[in-house]
């Protein structure tokens, strides 16, 4: 007796991939084509030459344009397709913090958060002084320099100045 998979369960190997594919197929369908630097970001050239941007990163989305209406239309149209929520004007996506002047008509992104959590690990004061440089100026890096064998990558990924860095 053989049974027949008709639809991709949440936490087989293959659901993150079924998904992206049905995604995938319903953006291209509606007119928006990726991007060939990286699949997960989708373009739309509207009517009035601005773009529609969709940043996918596995189930989470960033939608980007100076047309409102054209986001709303995205979002509606994504909503019909698939079981979402809008968690409203992105702040923060994949650790970036995101700020907005609207007066200045300016965005920027910043990791502060990531990197005061990064020093904390490693107990490091956020008052510390900085280095320009950790190495000497005569020392030269070279792929010859990489750990060769599993155990020595092993040996290095416990040490906290590589994890560091």
């Amino acid at each position: 007796m053989v049974s027949k998979l008709q639809q991709s369960l949440y936490e087989l190997k293959q659901s993150p991939r079924q998904w992206y594919k049905r995604f995938d197929k319903f953006m291209i369908g509606f007119g928006y084509t990726r991007s060939i630097f990286d699949l997960c970001v989708y373009l739309c050239k509207l009517l009035s030459s601005e773009y529609i941007s969709l940043l996918l990163y596995v189930d989470d989305m960033l939608i980007a344009s100076k047309n409102r209406s054209s986001i709303d239309k995205l979002k509606v149209q994504l909503s019909l397709e698939f079981e979402m929520k809008d968690l409203g004007e992105a702040k923060k996506i994949l650790g970036i913090k995101i700020e907005r002047d609207r007066v200045k008509g300016e965005v920027s992104l910043t990791q502060k958060a990531y990197f005061q959590k990064v020093l904390q690990k490693f107990l490091i004061s956020c008052e510390a002084k900085s280095v320009s440089s950790l190495l000497t100026p005569h020392f030269k890096l070279s792929a010859k320099m990489y750990p060769q064998t599993v155990d020595d990558r092993e040996y290095i990924s416990h040490i906290s100045y590589s994890s560091a860095v």
